[in-house]
This record gives C-alpha cells, structure tokens and sequence, in this order.
C-alpha cells in the first residue's frame, strides 16, 4: 500500500512536515510502522497551493523518496498553507510517474491508500463510468487516478462527501456483480485549497489506518515547551497515515467508515456510507 500526509494550517516549508519529525514520511518511505509494506518506495510526490494561483503545483518521481534530492531541495525553500505528501507502493500497476499520487484536475487534488480488489477484471466497467469529458485526463493506470475521476464524474465539484459516497458505490456493485467479496479499500484526501476532506472506508470494515492531529491549543496546553506548536495557529491540521512522532495526546484515529472535514468554519466529522451511482 502507501502512506501519505495532508498538512492545512500556517505557512511552513514542506521541509517541517517531510524531514523533521522523528517518524516523518521520509523516515516512513523505508521504515513504515502501520502499513501493509515497510519500505514504500515505488514513487513519491508532492502538491501544494500558493497564493498566485487556485490551481496546486505537483511534483512527482517514480525513485524512492528517502534519496531524492530534488525532493529535498522543493521542501527546503516551498513554503505552503495547504500541501499533500504521499510515497506509493505499487499493489501491482505499472511504477510511472503517471501513476505516482497526488493527481490533480483543475483546483482539485486527490490522494489515496489501498486498492479496489481485482481491478483489472473491473477497470474497464468502472472506466467507462467516467465522463468521457473528463476521460482524456486519466494519464496513468491505478486505481486511485480512476477512483478520482469517477468521483469528478459524480459531482466533487458541488458536493464532495456525496461524489466519493456515490465513487464508493458505483465500485462495490461492480465489484459484486464481478463476484468480488470485498472490492474497496480507501483511505483519501481530496481538497480544493479551501477545505480538506479525508475519508477512511473499506467493504471489509478493516480500513488502513488514519490518524489526525489534535488541536493545537490542546497541545500547547500538553506540551508548553515544544517550540513548533507557538508557531502555527490553532487552526493548523494533520491528517497522515500513521503518526509522525510519539508525542503523547497528538494524534487520534479517524474511526472506521468516516470521514472529517477541516475547513475555516471548524473541523468535522461524519459517518461515511457509499450510495447509490
């Protein structure tokens, strides 16, 4: 499988999130704790909002992320509000960078951990559910692009939870009707740089692992010396795969089938329930 991060919160270098901490998404990409693999080293990339543009800038390799320079040199000098992170290991697709996460269409990114179950006795049902406006855009050949297409197909633009609720429909049916026992697994993040969604699901009810950070006016209260937490305001915000440290009361599992919402207005979070296509 994959580990990823989603950061939204203060402006900071990519570098604070990437390298710094002790179990950091780089340590991860070789030593991963809670993920089906330990070493993810099958591509990595990056997407960040700037303040010039609605669109993200992406950045994606297929070599592994703990020796890339290049990645080294963007996180030292990017700095963003809203930035996500993810390091791949392939559940069988081809290792190209078409391939590599996050994909992005318009303002949107999408990011994601697991599998659809059987995929290549499925893929072309499912294919042919996208929008053959949106269709010219899938460059790569994962589940997760495809994933992400079907849910622009299905209304991410006017209403997220429902358009990944309806995605994770639309793959359970055909998965069944392909006598697939349990054809999803997901754990995602999708964002438009405004608000940052994160789903955690699987047909099986045994969905990979999701975390998010606790508020930050509690840790500052938990941990008054820790220099990093008078930095970012009380809004900043983690939602990573597994922990990136061991800090005591800074993380909390997502529970099974639900997704959380983090937006200026206040976090949420719901029960997730696929629909209906």
């Amino acid at each position: 499988m994959c580990r990823w991060l989603a950061y939204s919160g203060t402006p900071i270098l990519l570098s604070s999130i990437l390298y710094r901490p002790k179990h950091s998404l780089i340590d991860q990409s070789l030593h991963a704790r809670l993920g089906v693999e330990t070493t993810n080293g099958d591509g990595f990339g990056v997407g960040w909002y700037g303040s010039h543009t609605d669109t993200p800038a992406v950045v994606r390799e297929i070599g592994p992320a703990w020796s890339n320079r290049n990645l080294r040199e963007i996180a030292g000098h990017v700095r963003s509000p809203l930035f996500f992170a993810h390091i791949r290991a392939s559940t069988g697709s081809s290792v190209q960078e078409t391939n590599c996460h996050p994909f992005r269409h318009g303002r949107w990114m999408w990011m994601h951990n697991g599998a659809i179950a059987d995929f290549d006795r499925i893929r072309r049902d499912l294919a042919l559910a996208v929008d053959p406006e949106l269709f010219p855009s899938v460059e790569g050949s994962t589940d997760s692009e495809l994933m992400f297409y079907l849910a622009l197909t299905f209304g991410l633009d006017q209403d997220p939870p429902g358009a990944v609720a309806r995605m994770a429909g639309l793959v359970e049916r055909v998965g069944w009707e392909h006598g697939v026992e349990f054809p999803l697994q997901m754990t995602v993040a999708v964002t438009d740089g405004q608000r940052l969604w994160a789903f955690r699901y699987s047909t099986r009810k045994a969905s990979r692992s999701l975390f998010y950070s606790t508020r930050v006016e509690t840790l500052r209260s938990l941990h008054p010396d820790k220099a990093f937490l008078r930095e970012v305001s009380d809004e900043t915000r983690l939602i990573v795969s597994e922990p990136l440290g061991d800090l005591p009361g800074a993380w909390n599992e997502v529970p099974e089938g639900r997704y959380g919402i983090v937006q200026p207005e206040g976090d949420v979070m719901h029960r997730f329930t696929p629909r209906a296509a």
